[in-house]
């Protein structure tokens, strides 16, 4: 009889905490990352046409150079979000560029080194400019520098093209990144839960084997 308890208390302490787990990990996921499709070469060769990529849903004030965010721009004419790299953050000093070979972005007096950006070229648009972002805003840039709409091109809206944290709506992780991590505490949660099926069941089985026989029916002669 102890047997059968000690399962019964056990199938109801694993499975509820399975099942919190599994529907807590899904919710997470579920409001924490997002997945889009790319729809231009602004980003290539990072990121090619027709590439499904994952965000995770973040603040613009957590996002850091070199990261790549999603963000809306509704005040630039574009329809839906749009993808970037941030090459300098709020109190940054960004300055472009020079010709040919020696074409480089310097940030903060230092030339940034853009590994990723296609065939080596830091601009491509031979259009100098000289920017100190203002806080609480970032300066973004497509790694296709010659086919990219970028903050280079609205150094007259009156923030220096460059782009409000607000606006961010999250960042490109790469993989599945953190969303992974809680896709696996779902499928512990999963596991779990089944097991506290498993463990009920069991309790109910054990139980029914030690219950005493039934006492025969009095029979009158």
């Amino acid at each position: 009889m102890r047997k059968g308890r000690g399962l019964a208390v056990t199938a109801w302490v694993v499975g509820p905490l399975g099942l919190a787990i599994l529907i807590g990990s899904l919710l997470h996921v579920w409001s924490g990352y997002t997945r889009v499709t790319v729809m231009s070469e602004s980003m290539s060769p990072t990121y090619s046409v027709g590439q499904r990529l994952v965000v995770e849903r973040m603040d613009g004030d957590k996002v850091r150079r070199g990261d790549v965010v999603l963000f809306s721009a509704p005040d630039r004419n574009i329809r839906g979000a749009v993808l970037k790299r941030v090459v300098a953050v709020g109190g940054d000093r960004i300055v472009c560029c020079g010709d040919g070979a020696a074409e480089r972005i310097t940030v903060n007096g230092k030339p940034l080194v853009e590994s990723y950006v296609k065939d080596g070229i830091a601009d491509g648009t031979h259009r100098p400019y000289d920017v100190t972002v203002p806080a609480g805003r970032l300066f973004v840039l497509g790694d296709h520098r010659v086919d990219s709409v970028d903050s280079r091109f609205y150094q007259g809206d009156g923030h220096q093209g460059t782009v409000a944290t607000g606006a961010v709506l999250g960042r490109v992780v790469d993989g599945f990144g953190g969303a992974l991590v809680w896709f696996l505490a779902a499928l512990l949660g999963l596991v779990l839960a089944l097991a506290g099926v498993g463990f009920g069941i069991a309790a109910m089985v054990v139980r029914r084997k030690v219950l005493p026989p039934m006492p025969p029916w009095a029979v009158q002669v």
